[in-house]
């Protein structure tokens, strides 16, 4: 039986008066997509925001990997593997697509101040990150891109690189805001595709916020359904 790799416990996140996520208790089971859905305004992204690290909560707790990560900035929850992407996708546009995919390797040897200036120190990883940004952008079926400007892309091919820069930190939880929106329907499903792919073939658990239930519901594992704040159903789509 899969394992609960994300757990939040009476999370809180409250903006002066008004308390956007209010005691919310979620559990994210391994090598799973679940769903966040709701109305504009209901918490999601702020849910999300907390749980990632770019808010700290005001009370409750975040449990990932079975470690209180409560409180703890979005670059230790990286560490920790988790990532997030975001509804407009936030690239090197002026970056290619593989350029966009080595940026986000985890400890750069080639990047450190006592290491950078003798290449045979960082020759190797840097081949390695290569082949590894490849094999993502195969899983994606980027590779004909590889050499873009990330500026030259469609937006649908925007949200696939954004996701391939994720999948180079080696995440073990993805959490991904809208990744079908302002696509065209085919795309969409296209994009859920991929989702499928890399869960599959490298065991990663999402959760993902989406309207565009008609396309969405079709790929997913479990559903949570937020209201003013608060998880008001949960259970299979």
């Amino acid at each position: 039986m899969p394992q609960e790799i994300l757990v939040t416990r009476n999370l809180t996140k409250a903006f002066g008066n008004l308390i956007a996520v209010n005691e919310v208790s979620i559990a994210l089971k391994e090598k799973t997509l679940t769903i966040l859905i709701g109305p504009n305004g209901s918490g999601k992204t702020t849910l999300m925001n907390v749980i990632s690290g770019l808010y700290k909560p005001d009370s409750g707790q975040v449990i990932l990997n079975g470690n209180d990560m409560t409180g703890r900035a979005a670059h230790e929850m990286y560490q920790e593997g988790l990532v997030r992407t975001f509804q407009i996708p936030s690239l090197f546009r002026s970056l290619t697509v593989l350029e966009n995919l080595l940026a986000a390797a985890r400890n750069q040897k080639g990047e450190h101040i006592f290491t950078a200036p003798f290449r045979s120190r960082w020759r190797k990883q840097e081949e390695e990150f290569v082949e590894k940004a490849f094999k993502i952008l195969e899983l994606l079926d980027m590779i004909p891109l590889w050499n873009q400007p990330a500026e030259k892309l469609s937006g649908g091919q925007l949200k696939l690189v954004e996701m391939g820069r994720a999948l180079m930190s080696d995440p073990r939880v993805v959490l991904t805001d809208e990744p079908a929106g302002s696509v065209s329907p085919k795309v969409a499903h296209e994009i859920f595709e991929y989702l499928l792919s890399v869960r599959r073939e490298l065991g990663i658990t999402f959760l993902i916020v989406e309207h565009r239930l008609d396309i969405a519901l079709g790929y997913v594992d479990h559903a949570y359904a937020m209201h003013l704040g608060r998880i008001i159903e949960a259970g299979p789509p």
